[in-house]
């Protein structure tokens, strides 16, 4: 067998290799987290609200991804949110910047490995429903797994038991009584005006979409698109650990040719948000304080 043919049935994760992160990162805490959250592109404020915080530069973190993609902190951060016990990624990593699905995802085993039981996935996305406006808030609903569907997988290979079953299934990939719950806290809010529930695409990056992509994906069932989030929730589902989903609409997808001065970038996606980061931090701590933990 030559050693291309071996790769192919190497694991994504090793167990042992997890076992050594975690052990690493609670000799640094007495936090034990039952709640996963992971900041996307301009989200990190979301870290200022954490009680009581360690924070671990990844750098930091033998075998951890380093993010390169400004607006990510790049710190694991471990502490309490509204009573809670959370460990907070401020700053993911993406394949677009040279990763492999398996190093993207590798901080969400840990922090399944760590005892969380939810997972709240934040993402900067852009809307291709033409009712969504930017600055609005989407509860993900389901996703659109491009990279997945054309075999880029973070389960590729062999499959340990001991993190999931070999064929997990991702029919309820986002959990609904947590959309529920945030749907009902986004009005309680005074926010209804400006949630929405849809379906997230995610492609691999980092160029934005051409119009023709933006139609297709629109046509198939989209309302937003991005390039992150899917693997993570993969590997949560893997592992039987509830998802919630929340895009931030930062951009208004260009369906159309001529359009001028639509076209995306990653300066107004760090912009908007900026200025919605306020409305996401006090959404996400009231649901993180809503989301009964199990023992």
């Amino acid at each position: 067998m030559t050693e291309n043919s071996e790769r192919r049935f190497e694991f994504s994760h090793e167990y042992d290799t997890v076992e050594e992160i975690c052990k690493t990162i609670l000799n640094q805490t007495a936090h034990r987290p039952t709640i996963g959250i992971i900041c996307g592109t301009g989200l990190s404020s979301l870290g200022d609200i954490v009680d009581d915080k360690v924070c671990i530069p990844y750098e930091k973190i033998k075998h951890f991804p380093k993010s390169t993609v400004q607006g990510h902190a790049g710190q694991f951060v471990l502490g309490t949110l509204k009573g809670k016990s959370v460990a907070m990624m401020q700053g993911r990593t993406h394949l677009y910047e040279g990763y492999t699905v398996g190093q993207i995802t590798l901080p969400v085993r840990v922090m399944v490995h760590l005892g969380i039981k939810t997972l709240i996935v934040t993402n900067a996305a852009g809307g291709l429903n033409q009712s969504y406006n930017v600055g609005d808030i989407m509860i993900v609903k389901d996703h659109i797994n491009l990279a997945g569907l054309t075999g880029e997988s973070p389960l590729r290979g062999v499959n340990d038991e001991r993190f999931g079953p070999r064929f997990p299934a991702l029919s309820d990939a986002y959990d609904r009584s947590l959309v529920k719950t945030v749907l009902q806290t986004a009005q309680d809010l005074g926010y209804k005006h400006f949630v929405r529930e849809g379906v997230y695409a995610a492609q691999v990056g980092p160029a934005f979409e051409t119009p023709a992509e933006c139609r297709f994906l629109s046509m198939v069932g989209a309302d937003a698109v991005g390039m992150s989030t899917v693997h993570e929730v993969v590997i949560a589902r893997h592992a039987g650990i509830k998802v919630l989903g929340i895009s931030l609409i930062t951009n208004v997808a260009v369906m159309g040719y001529g359009e001028n001065g639509t076209a995306a970038n990653h300066m107004e996606v760090l912009e908007t948000g900026k200025k919605r980061s306020a409305d996401m931090q006090k959404l996400v701590s009231t649901v993180v304080g809503k989301i009964e933990t199990e023992k």
